[in-house]
């Protein structure tokens, strides 16, 4: 069967596709002298698909629409003339954005007692969902409080979206590589947060797939 027919089939590998492709262009594109539009241009790419899988769960489709539309319109807005407070703004509704999709997602491996291929896809788009939606929290707290984040290369400068990325990867799979550390009060929160949203996520929506999943294949 040709890949379109798969991610037609199968919406959250489409959406864990273009996530891991964004971890692979990213490093690519932030060096390039139309790094920032490109960014923007992918992004836009991973709202679509985020958006697509919030209306194949039972959450509250609305909600999403409303926020991807005012992120669209800050990404525009900030295209043209770029400015920290559309910055501020669009990093907020787009880490509230990621952790309403990501939500939804935790809803739909949920709503019954089977895991499907599609959901078990699910388990890994949420995770990188969650990753994303950190990201971008630490980008707003960077704004709001510089210095908040520091490493061993370049110490006081500002860390870049692939830095803090690479941050919100490491706290939620609970690996604890990496050479950033939080430094702030607001930051060590944030990072706190997402330390247990990772345990909590692993133990309770994770755990249940692969139960589920052992279950189905008991005689």
């Amino acid at each position: 069967m040709p890949l379109t027919s798969h991610l037609v089939r199968l919406p959250s590998a489409g959406l864990l596709l273009i996530q891991l492709l964004g971890i692979l262009l990213y490093p690519l594109l932030e060096d390039l002298h139309q790094g920032r539009a490109l960014l923007s241009a992918f992004g836009v790419v991973v709202l679509a698909a985020a958006l697509r899988m919030v209306r194949r769960s039972p959450a509250v489709v609305w909600i999403a629409v409303v926020l991807a539309a005012l992120i669209l319109a800050l990404m525009l807005a900030n295209a043209l003339a770029p400015a920290p407070l559309p910055a501020l703004l669009l990093a907020a509704l787009e880490g509230s954005f990621y952790l309403y999709a990501a939500g939804s997602l935790i809803a739909y491996m949920m709503e019954d007692q089977r895991a499907t291929t599609d959901e078990l896809f699910a388990a890994g788009a949420t995770f990188t969902l969650l990753a994303w939606a950190f990201a971008y929290l630490f980008m707003v707290c960077q704004m709001l409080n510089p210095g908040s984040f520091g490493a061993q290369l370049a110490p006081q400068a500002p860390r870049t979206w692939m830095e803090l990325l690479f941050l919100s990867f490491t706290t939620l799979s609970g690996v604890g590589l990496g050479d950033i550390l939080p430094l702030t009060p607001m930051a060590r929160s944030l990072v706190m947060l997402e330390e247990f949203s990772g345990v909590m996520y692993i133990a309770l929506v994770v755990s249940r797939l692969i139960g589920l999943t052992i279950a189905s294949r008991r005689p």
